[in-house]
């Protein structure tokens, strides 16, 4: 615990200059120049289609007992993972507003599911209160290049993935598996936030709300805690999250975030027991990334760790919640961890032809360790299924800018005896402005 608080208290040091909106970010209406822009409509968005052929058991039990399923056949998904329509407008005299909205898996955001964590037993999940997700809805008005407000629905950028969610900001052909594993992504809420450039830094600090701790799971940690099965998000707790970018070394991003707020009582029930009258269910998180590109290299990682206050009364509590809870309504580790790094490079930059074309072909490699339940409470067990590596290698061809066909191999290492997780997976993805 001590760890985590001095590497928060440095994260917070250095980010009250904090996060830098990239110069690669899709979202309507950020600039990095200090002019005013002329009024108008701006539109926009990005995609992904993807196919994956999975070499292991998809039997909802294969983790209470691997031995039973290891021979199982292999099997293929079709997925459209995320569609996403930006709508955004320079009013002008500095105002803008910005939205996003998302269409994931191909429809709305209720689905049948089957839960491993309960016999197999089918249930409808409702994700959210509506049927398309509003990833991003703010209104901002700049004063400067060093200083910007932004109040709304808006992106939380702590760690790699949340600041660069787009498909043609990552390799692989689904999102890097740790930080969506771990941590809320894309994680949006409604706050307030101040960024802007200073020389070679970028900053970002948000007041926003907070996390509900009835939603926290053992396989996915927080994450699930920013989302609401309501019309609405409870807001009985406030959170603050910090971001700092460097860009002094030509080609090279180095950024730190963190996060901090208290779950326990923010949602629609909440409890006055005297009980829990001292718990407040604290989740702080701590993460460092970087980005290289240049000299036809690309190359990201990172590094996020996090951890849970009253992570055991937290555990008992929401097991004793009702079935017809939104609750995962499983034990909760007091400690996560995720990281991972990629590099790819461009093939087709020896080839004079096809540069001049300026098309691009990266053969990469990734690798990722991430464990929800990196820590756990006293007379809290282990899931070892919940850590693992995942090395993935592949291919991405851009034949322009905006569009990306990806295939790779993803060998998933799972703890014995508990089954490796293989696949293959196609994917072709898009993302760009239509209106300039």
């Amino acid at each position: 615990m001590k760890r985590i608080l001095q590497l928060f208290t440095i994260s917070f040091i250095l980010t009250l200059p904090s996060i830098a909106q990239t110069n690669d970010n899709l979202s309507a209406g950020e600039s990095n120049s200090n002019e005013t822009k002329t009024s108008g409509l701006i539109v926009g968005g990005y995609g992904e289609a993807t196919y994956s052929r999975n070499f292991y058991s998809g039997n909802v039990f294969r983790y209470m007992t691997p031995n039973n399923y290891k021979d199982d056949p292999a099997h293929g998904r079709f997925d459209l993972p995320h569609v996403v329509v930006f709508l955004g407008y320079e009013f002008g005299n500095g105002w803008r507003m910005n939205s996003e909205i998302e269409f994931e898996h191909g429809g709305t955001e209720s689905a049948m599911e089957v839960e491993p964590e309960e016999g197999g037993e089918y249930e409808m999940e409702v994700e959210r209160g509506g049927e398309v997700a509003l990833e991003q809805f703010w209104i901002e008005k700049t004063f400067s290049r060093a200083l910007n407000l932004r109040m709304g629905h808006i992106i939380i950028p702590v760690g790699l993935t949340n600041g660069n969610h787009l498909p043609t900001q990552f390799f692989t052909v689904f999102r890097p598996e740790g930080e969506r594993t771990i941590l809320p992504c894309t994680w949006h809420q409604n706050g307030i936030s101040l960024w802007g450039h200073i020389g070679k830094w970028g900053y970002e600090v948000q007041i926003l709300g907070g996390l509900d701790s009835e939603l926290f799971g053992s396989e996915s940690w927080i994450s699930g805690g920013a989302g609401s099965p309501y019309e609405f998000k409870a807001g009985n707790k406030l959170a603050s999250a910090l971001r700092i970018d460097n860009y002094s070394i030509p080609g090279l991003r180095l950024g730190v975030s963190g996060y901090y707020g208290q779950s326990f009582n923010n949602g629609i029930k909440t409890t006055s027991s005297d009980k829990y009258k001292d718990i407040k269910g604290e989740v702080l998180i701590g993460s460092f990334d970087f980005e290289y590109n240049a000299h036809n290299w690309i190359g990201r990682g990172y590094f996020d760790y996090g951890h849970l206050g009253d992570a055991q009364t937290i555990s008992i509590y929401n097991r004793n919640l009702s079935n017809q809870s939104a609750s995962p309504r499983t034990n909760i580790g007091s400690d996560a961890l995720a990281t991972g790094v990629e590099v790819g490079y461009d093939i087709f930059s020896q080839i004079p032809k096809l540069k001049q074309k300026k098309q691009k072909l990266y053969l990469f490699g990734r690798y990722e360790y991430f464990d929800s339940m990196y820590k756990v409470p006293q007379n809290i067990t282990d899931k070892d299924w919940c850590g693992r590596k995942v090395i993935v290698g592949g291919l991405n061809y851009y034949p322009i800018k905006e569009v990306a066909i990806k295939a790779e191999f993803s060998a998933g290492i799972m703890k014995k005896p508990y089954i490796d997780e293989n696949a293959i997976n196609i994917g072709v993805v898009y993302a760009g402005f239509f209106t300039k």
